[in-house]
């Protein structure tokens, strides 16, 4: 069985309040994006491990070990609540890491839906959810994998009425890692004055000045380059453009696709997706 991962992009990003647990409430929109990865999932009938898996990592590959991988946390997670088989997991990286994507959370919530339907477990979308959530706070959105504003952590979903079908999506990552615990601890929590879903309700030429992400300012400052890859793409055309997460990948949405993007972003992850 193979499967195929997707990316999320943040639309909007309010870090309203920080909790006693030192975590923060948020408010966003997850926006699930045609940017995959690959996941093969065999089962392992001869010369079984030790261990009970096998994990390949290729393309974009990690540092950690398979333990650490949350493909194999996500097999471990299941496999505490049901009698699963040994099992191999290939997993072709292509989704940037360290960008604000929503990569690794993805592939853990698509490893969970594979091995419910190989295994024939029944698990419904809300179980499934329950385990995803226990990976990472985005996780769960990858089960139903369509967009939500999301609050809390990240982790309570509602559904939102927004689509940006036959839209274009410039999506930029720069070579450069941005500490997330260094970014919430530059982030001065604020409720926003106007909820996100009611901003994103207004045309998408009015989000340029009403619709933030409020980790760009101190990302931007220590970042300069982020900063400028944002700009670039007002300048060329974008109709809305926004860093996503606390990055470093910054996008663009476009009414229609460009021309020579590899050009003008030469040295930078740079992908362009027509968004559904």
């Amino acid at each position: 069985m193979i499967v195929y991962p997707n990316a999320k992009i943040n639309i909007g990003l309010n870090v309203v309040s920080k909790r006693p647990d030192g975590y923060h409430n948020l408010e966003t929109v997850f926006y699930p994006i045609n940017l995959q990865d690959a996941i093969e999932i065999n089962v392992i009938d001869n010369d079984v491990p030790e261990c009970g898996y096998r994990l390949k990592v290729s393309g974009t590959t990690l540092d950690g070990t398979p333990e650490d991988n949350l493909v194999i946390k996500a097999y471990k997670l299941l496999k505490h609540d049901f009698d699963l088989p040994a099992m191999s997991f290939n997993v072709y990286k292509h989704i940037p890491t360290g960008a604000g994507l929503g990569g690794g959370s993805s592939d853990a919530a698509f490893t969970i839906k594979a091995i419910n339907e190989k295994c024939k477990l029944g698990l419904s979308d809300e179980q499934m959810e329950q385990y995803a959530v226990q990976l990472g706070a985005d996780c769960a959105f990858f089960i139903k994998n369509h967009p939500v504003m999301a609050t809390g952590i990240g982790n309570i979903f509602q559904e939102i009425s927004l689509s940006l079908k036959g839209k274009t999506l410039l999506l930029i990552k720069p070579d450069t890692f941005v500490s997330t615990a260094d970014a919430y601890s530059h982030v001065i929590p604020s409720i926003p004055e106007t909820s996100l879903p009611e901003l994103l309700a207004k045309p998408i030429e009015q989000w340029k000045t009403a619709v933030v992400n409020d980790f760009e300012a101190s990302v931007f400052m220590k970042y300069p380059e982020i900063a400028a890859i944002k700009d670039k793409l007002y300048d060329i055309g974008a109709v809305y453009a926004s860093m996503s997460g606390s990055g470093s990948a910054v996008y663009g949405i476009f009414d229609a696709p460009l021309e020579n993007v590899d050009e003008l972003f030469a040295g930078y992850f740079c992908r362009q997706r027509e968004l559904d």
